[in-house]
């Protein structure tokens, strides 16, 4: 169907309900890929201003019908255009028939965003469905390069049809094409096309004259690599023992002039494996050398590995109440923390850490905190520190975090700490040592010296640009860190796509929890099919909480927005992670925790000439580096980073405002940045930034950019706190710097109830709704169900069709469901502290087509109790915003099954100061109004919490 601009390929139904309604004629219409069903169409259809969708499914023979009730017989089809071509004529089932077919748009039709709609092609227009031959269309090859081809027997019109096509893309694309010297080559094959085509219809699928153009385009590569090879081999064969020369073989097979493509692949090949065994052959053969000839080595001893240590003592000088000053010593070890009074002659009082009930920290005074202690009278005693800075005192409440979870008698853990770390290498080997990234020092918000080196549960390290061998990279950090934490970590996953890793290392104890652990990786280079660009991605199962992980490298360029954004729908779209039952749920709803880093390369939106290639960011004159005059703009940008004033950089980073309308990352968080932009810096240091780049297309202009990020999104009311986020200033030999940033995170366990099952009657629990209420941003008129997906449920529930429907507002919506038409949930448990770690995910499906139309996921904890709650929030599809759902829903847990605990992670808790505890809190509280989407802190916060007006016109809202 390559032919059939019909065919729109996995397009989203958003997109293909913005291209109808541009279409704007009754009978206009298009086929997506099925979004429901694997191998399945959906044919989407306007008439009357509203989108129908019907589903053509194959059937066990490969022959396609549109879906119809149950009890009518289905019209089957060989191909689709036959089956196009058919409901072109009307009294055919459809509301009208299929008169105007809506093309793929040309890329400057596009809306100003260029793939918008994934995979899209410039189509020709005048071809005919009965030329074509569709292929099988199970796997990525067939649904990434078109599913039919010409015919053999098809008239020669149709054969140099194809031709002229290519042509034609071919010229449009010279424009923005680094490759524009290769255009005769091009050229030439695509004069051939239609040749390799036809072989291919006779089951010769080898491209005979593809081959033969690369191998032409690339015999320019064959000198160089010969020269570079060459003396590679050379310096390779000085440090090599004399037993083992060349083999001749492969020295005349490197020498040989016959431009094959095979032959050049296995020169890059040879070139990557010298290129990484050089630097441990030179330094095999100096130590042999050291060794032979009894040389003396400089006086400089390693430090010898770490062994496994306790925590030590550590001390903070503070002031108590308004002005004693008074030393406070935490020992992790012994579970203590000691009060000493400076200059009082007072004795040392002594804290237990059983007797520490909660630490408060104040958000007015981001030093202070109030350490609530347990006496023997009942009552309980309060104390306030104030410490010398905000870091002192989140070392000093980590502390107690950690002293709290030492002495704990639980079996599992129910809060672990996460690093995450990104950095682009450029195509450099590391230094030797990376402490200061690994231990989350340098610039921004770092770790407090006291924490630094307090070992990680987990670490997950992604990079870009990586020249490293998989396995040498992977040994080179399982080092780094055994020599930082005497800690032997555990390779749980390593996924890389070309020079793009992730790897994701653990303590050894906690290496029995990681269980259902996948990988997978998309790539987003040119047509999507080099991963010079692209995504790696982890995800796995701690004891019961589910972790989702990617490292992305994103479209360069100032200029390119719309493509990084693209980059991102599409990871979204195809990255295969977590349970497969969830496949049809947006992937930033699969996970309990999802952390989203990488190169992203977004830019400050800024349009600066600079007559210098380097800027050092200490100048405080007009001039660069080079003597040459800066302008004032650039000057600008140097003068904000010099006085750390990024917030006035941050409102115009591409990233926050891509995410302000809701582009991108919809309800992610981001830590604060305090630390200057990464990019680019002139390699070894970081006093210089280098404004200019050349490239095929001409020189570029680098705005220094903070194109390094690390965000996440997570479960509502689950618990993650970002500890830190920042940069190194010390590892120079890329043109980025590392990022860092080390979160806490609440983790659960298999519950185990108290009351054996079988040993009384059973009490079941029940998720009950009052109503629900939907919002979609759509032109369907369809009917909807809701799909409640849980693990708390032994099996997806689903209720029955909306009881209301308004679609009186154009390009919206509105549905709704009372009780009666809304299933009563059971949780496969009924105990209160099992149910407040649970979450359900819904799905709003069309009726007709069992499409999605959006999902959310709710929290049933703050839903607990004997009245209803209120609940409110966004809908996803495929990253994008597609309305809102809310409702009331309450929870009812039997009365044997109410005990809970406090979580370790819940005795430290936020007040603001001079803050009163309310006298009598109610007994079921409706949980507090949220802001029911993340938004840069560098950005405004609009006045209402939805960001679209339209959705409130439903509610009077003028």
């Amino acid at each position: 169907m390559a032919a059939a601009g019909w065919y729109h390929r996995d397009i989203s139904q958003v997109v293909a309900e913005e291209l109808l309604a541009k279409a704007g004629r009754d009978g206009s219409f298009l086929v997506r890929d099925s979004e429901s069903v694997k191998g399945a169409y959906a044919l989407c259809l306007l008439f009357q201003r509203h989108v129908y969708t019907y589903r053509i499914l194959p059937d066990d023979e490969g022959l396609l019908a549109v879906q119809t009730i149950q009890g009518i017989q289905a019209k089957c089809f060989r191909t689709l255009p036959d089956l196009i071509g058919a409901y072109q004529h009307p009294n055919n089932g459809l509301v009208t028939p299929l008169l105007h077919p809506v093309h793929r748009p040309r890329p400057d039709e596009d809306s100003g965003e260029p793939g918008r709609g994934r995979g899209l092609c410039q189509a020709g227009s005048g071809e005919g469905p009965a030329e074509l031959l569709t292929l099988p269309t199970d796997g990525e090859d067939a649904r990434g390069w078109g599913h039919t081809v010409p015919c053999p027997g098809a008239p020669p019109s149709s054969r140099t049809h194809i031709p002229q096509q290519l042509h034609q893309r071919l010229q449009e694309q010279v424009h923005s094409s680094p490759a524009s010297d290769f255009m005769g080559f091009m050229a030439e094959y695509l004069t051939h096309h239609v040749q390799d085509l036809e072989a291919l219809c006779h089951g010769h699928p080898q491209l005979r004259h593809l081959s033969t153009a690369l191998a032409t385009a690339c015999r320019a590569l064959h000198s160089e690599i010969d020269f570079t090879l060459a003396g590679l081999e050379t310096l390779a064969r000085v440090f090599d023992p004399p037993v083992s020369p060349r083999s001749p073989a492969r020295e005349q097979g490197f020498l040989s002039s016959d431009p094959d493509l095979e032959l050049l692949l296995n020169k890059i090949s040879s070139v990557n494996h010298l290129l990484s065994s050089l630097e441990k052959k030179v330094l095999k053969s100096l130590q042999e050398t050291v060794t032979r000839h009894n040389l003396a080595l400089p006086s400089e001893a390693m430090a010898p590995l770490p062994a496994a240590r306790p925590l030590a003592v550590q001390n903070f000088e503070v002031k108590m109440g308004k002005s004693q000053r008074v030393a406070l010593t935490v020992d992790v070890e012994s579970g203590t923390v000691t009060i000493t009074k400076r200059g009082g002659g007072s004795p040392e009082e002594v804290i237990p850490q059983d007797k520490i009930l909660q630490l408060i920290k104040y958000q007015s005074v981001q030093s202070k905190v109030r350490l609530m202690c347990a006496r023997e009278n009942q009552k309980s005693l309060s104390r306030d520190f104030i410490f010398p800075s905000a870091r002192k005192r989140e070392a000093f409440c980590q502390l107690l975090q950690l002293m709290k979870i030492q002495h704990s008698n639980l079996d599992e853990p129910e809060i672990i700490s996460l690093y995450v770390g990104t950095w682009n290498m450029g195509s450099t080997p590391p230094p030797r040592s990376l402490a200061s990234w690994l231990t989350s020092r340098g610039l921004g918000r770092t770790q407090d010296e006291t924490t630094a080196c307090i070992p990680h549960d987990i670490y997950v390290i992604g990079t870009q640009e990586n020249s490293l061998g998989d396995r040498e990279w992977v040994e080179f950090l399982c080092a780094s860190l055994k020599t930082l934490m005497a800690i032997d970590y555990r390779v749980v996953a390593l996924q890389c796509l070309w020079s793009i890793k992730i790897v994701v290392l653990v303590k050894p104890e906690h290496q029995r929890r990681i269980s259902h652990v996948h990988t997978s990786s998309v790539k987003t280079g040119i047509a999507n099919t080099l991963g010079n660009k692209g995504a790696v991605g982890v995800s796995f199962l701690f004891n019961g909480t589910s972790f989702g992980f990617v490292n992305c490298h994103l479209a360069s360029g100032s200029e390119k927005t719309h493509r990084r954004n693209q980059n991102y729908s599409d990871i979204l779209h195809s990255l295969t992670l977590g349970d497969k039952r969830l496949g049809g749920f947006d992937l930033t709803l699969r996970f309990t925790h999802l952390f989203w880093f990488g190169d992203l390369n977004y830019r400050l939106d800024m349009d600066v000439q600079v007559g210098s290639c380097r800027c050092q960011a200490g100048d405080s004159g007009g001039r660069g580096a080079r003597g040459v005059t800066v302008p004032s703009l650039a000057q600008d940008i140097l003068t904000h980073i010099v006085k750390k004033e990024f917030q006035v950089l941050l409102a115009v980073d591409q990233l926050n405002l891509e995410r302000e309308k809701n582009k991108v990352f919809l309800r992610f968080s981001e830590g604060d940045i305090s630390f200057p932009p990464t990019y680019r810096y002139e390699r070894g240091t970081r006093d210089t930034y280098v404004w200019q780049k050349s490239k095929p297309t001409g020189m570029r202009i680098n705005v220094p950019s903070w194109c390094d990020r690390i965000l996440w999104k997570s479960h509502p009311e689950t618990h993650v706190v970002c500890n830190s986020y920042g940069c190194t200033d010390d590892i120079v030999t890329s043109d980025h710097s590392p990022v860092f940033a080390t979160f806490e995170v609440g983790v659960t366990s298999q519950f185990v109830p108290k009351e054996a099952p079988g040993s009384g009657p059973e009490a079941l629990a029940c998720i009950e709704w009052e109503s629900i209420e939907v919002i979609l941003k759509t032109t369907s008129r369809s009917k909807c169900y809701i799909e409640f997906h849980s693990y708390c449920l032994e099996e997806v529930q689903r209720s029955g069709e909306n009881t209301f429907q308004n679609c009186d507002i154009p390009g919206f919506l509105k549905l709704g469901w009372s009780s009666k038409h809304l299933p009563v949930l059971n949780p496969i448990l009924p105990d209160l502290e099992y149910l407040g770690d649970q979450h359900l995910l819904l799905s709003i499906k069309g009726v007709e087509s069992c499409e999605s139309y959006g999902e959310c996921c709710l929290a049933l904890r703050s839903a607990i109790g004997t009245t209803a709650q209120q609940f409110e929030t966004f809908l996803f599809h495929r990253g994008e915003e597609t309305g809102s759902v809310r409702g009331w829903m309450r929870v009812r847990v039997p009365r044997g099954r109410c005990g809970t605990r406090e979580r370790l992670y819940e005795w430290i808790s936020f007040e603001e100061e001079d803050a009163e505890p309310a006298a009598e809190p109610p007994m079921c509280p409706k949980p507090p109004p949220q802001r029911l989407r993340s938004r840069p802190r560098s950005l405004p916060e609009p006045a209402t919490g939805y960001t679209n007006p339209a959705y409130f016109i439903f509610e009077g809202v003028p």
